[in-house]
């Protein structure tokens, strides 16, 4: 028997303990544990009043906040089924997962998000706006809190039903790069056994402050950033948004960040702005570095460890204060992160953990530890996960956290689990002294016109090294030479080639860009080309560009 659930109404013994920090009305503002279970017991009674029972869904269109996590810990500790929404996703593929899903309610953040999901002709369901100006019912929308306050004298102790394991928790959609979303079933079985996976490993510990950004309704930090800190009872600060950012790391103070890969390849960029004009800062951070890595591979000598204080007082320090001065781990997963970017952090002082995991796993397969921490690689399977090769060197994974299903799709279940209860990730990957390391996606293998194979995610992962390309894609599916489509502000082809294919040395020498398309708009969520947790569409950007790409093609015959 089972309920994620517990993970809140276990402070009921701690009602004091502060589990949340929100910005609110100018002001941060604390949440403890009581106020956490109380405002649970309102969304719940709520659900009462609409006649809800164990296996209906409700959806969550709410940015971090509090009341994102009690709506989603009422909701599932009745036996409901929570379905998790990106707030940043245009109005037509919200309504799809509302209805794919069969949602008898939705709370979304405000009225706007409100009135353009009911453009979209949803049917019987209730919208409920939390940062709302309506007093009452208005074309659809209600105002959660009048709904909740309405509702005080119905509130009854916090309801915890003991589910069975395999009980229905979440339907997660899959953000995905092309295509319309599949919504992936979770059990409180999936769920509870990755959180005690992650907490076998000492990342989260009851001391601990996280900062809490990347979106809830992703896997990665609904586990990561949501319920295992939950699990353990350490504080969650809800940042102000992406803009702010570097500010909230400054002041809050985090201790543990779960972020994606872009994250710290701005850091890392700006750290190397500041010191390209100075020879002396330069050195001083290469050699920070270099010192820094070899004494972390137990590798340094005397002389390495008396430098060692001395470089990471006067050069890490400084970087590191901003963000926040007390980050004693980062866990990075979402895509791959440069290696080279991570050892510069790791040399200062600061483990980034890099992990790999999909929806499908809920999400976390496995995460690098801070003993033997290997950057190239996506570190050991977790505990409980088991790992192997299968058929064209995919990866695949089996245990207690793999999805029930794809909901309504028994089609392509059948296709992602097989009938020995194996996970098909879709990726190439080897595994070497139990480590893991991914090569690429099968169905991202380019090939050449010549018949040449590459993966572009590997040339990728090394050019965006340069800090002047902000965002690349490379191309030459059936095509006689790569190409690439890059967002920066530099104009100069020739420049931006040689950059490129200097970050490619390590590379077969077919591998090797020859033509370029620049463009200086960013690809963001909003304009399409960006999944809500900042993945490029690969499909939707070449789609873009599609007419200057069979113009560089075109003009690059006869190179």
């Amino acid at each position: 028997m089972a309920n994620i659930a517990t993970f809140l109404f276990q402070h009921d013994d701690t009602p004091n303990r502060v589990l949340y920090r929100q910005f609110i009305d100018n002001e941060w503002v604390d949440f403890k544990a009581r106020e956490m279970i109380d405002f649970a017991r309102s969304w719940q009674a709520f659900f009462r009043s609409m006649g809800l029972q164990p296996g209906d869904r409700v959806a969550i269109c709410l940015k971090n906040s509090v009341h994102w996590v009690a709506f989603d810990q009422g909701a599932v500790a009745m036996g409901l089924v929570s379905v998790p929404l990106y707030v940043d996703d245009n109005a037509s593929n919200i309504a799809y997962c509302i209805q794919d899903s069969g949602s008898r309610a939705v709370v979304v953040e405000n009225d706007r998000i409100a009135r353009n999901l009911l453009k979209e002709n949803l049917k019987d369901v209730r919208v409920l706006s939390i940062k709302s100006d309506i007093e009452k019912e208005a074309d659809g929308v209600e105002n959660a809190n009048h709904v909740l306050k309405s509702l005080d004298k119905k509130l009854e102790p916090f309801e915890l039903l003991d589910l069975e394991q395999n009980t229905l928790a979440t339907i997660c959609y899959t953000s995905g790069t092309s295509g319309r979303p599949k919504g992936v079933m979770l059990s409180h079985k999936n769920v509870i056994a990755n959180v005690d996976s992650c907490f076998q490993l000492d990342i989260a510990k009851p001391e601990d402050v996280f900062l809490s950004f990347l979106p809830m309704s992703h896997m990665f930090e609904r586990t990561g950033g949501y319920y295992l800190p939950l699990r353990v009872g350490a504080k969650v600060i809800y940042a102000r948004g992406i803009n702010q950012l570097p500010e909230d790391l400054a002041t809050q103070a985090p201790t543990v960040l779960f972020a994606v890969p872009r994250i710290f390849e701005k850091f890392y960029g700006r750290i190397q702005a500041s010191v390209k004009d100075s020879r002396f800062k330069r050195k001083a951070f290469e050699k920070l570095v270099d010192v820094g890595w070899r004494m972390e591979q137990g590798k340094g000598g005397i002389v390495d460890h008396f430098q060692l204080p001395l470089l990471r007082a006067k050069v890490a320090q400084p970087i590191l204060e901003r963000l926040g001065g007390r980050l004693r781990l980062a866990v990075v997963g979402g895509a791959a992160l440069d290696s080279t970017i991570a050892k510069a952090f790791i040399a200062m002082g600061l483990p980034i953990l890099h992990g790999y995991g999909m929806t499908e796993a809920c999400p976390v397969i496995s995460v690098n530890r801070p003993e033997g921490n290997v950057p190239e690689s996506v570190g050991p399977a977790l505990p409980n996960v088991e790992v192997m090769l299968g058929e064209n060197d995919e990866l695949l994974a089996r245990g207690p956290n793999i999805m029930l299903g794809y909901w309504q799709n028994e089609e392509a279940t059948k296709t992602a689990i097989d009938s020995d209860g194996w996970l098909h990730t879709g990726d190439v990957a080897e595994i070497k002294d139990k480590r893991i390391y991914i090569r690429g996606r099968i169905k991202d293998i380019m090939v050449l016109s010549n018949g040449e194979k590459f993966s572009p995610q590997d040339a990728e992962m090394a050019i965006i090294g340069d800090d002047v390309f902000e965002q690349i894609v490379l191309i030459g599916e059936g095509r006689p030479f790569i190409g690439m489509i890059a967002v920066t502000a530099n104009s100069n082809e020739k420049e931006l080639i040689k950059r490129a294919n200097e970050r490619l040395q390590h590379l077969p020498r077919y591998i090797r860009v020859r033509r370029i398309i620049t463009t200086k708009e960013p690809w963001t969520v909003d304009n399409g080309l960006l999944t809500p947790t900042l993945k490029v569409k690969r499909v939707k950007v070449i789609e873009a560009f599609k007419d200057r790409i069979n113009d560089l093609y075109a003009e690059g015959m006869g190179d």
